[in-house]
């Protein structure tokens, strides 16, 4: 004996599908303003600006990664 079930739900539709990129589409979006944001900061500060944070200026790309691709 054989058993199927349909399980409708809208999030697995084409509509859900289209929303779930959108809403996907915009966090990375998001993510990546802060990145070039918190990148253009950093690199606007003079080094003496920076020693005195303790950051090394090599170290700038990578504080701005962290800062917005870690959860």
């Amino acid at each position: 004996m054989a058993y199927t079930t349909h399980i409708n739900s809208t999030s697995t539709g084409v509509f859900g599908r289209i929303a779930e990129f959108r809403r996907s589409l915009g966090e990375r979006s998001a993510r990546y303003a802060t990145y070039r944001k918190t990148l253009k900061e950093l690199s606007n500060l003079t080094d003496r600006d920076l020693s005195d944070l303790g950051i090394h200026r090599s170290q700038i790309a990578s504080l701005a990664k962290d800062s917005a691709y870690s959860f």
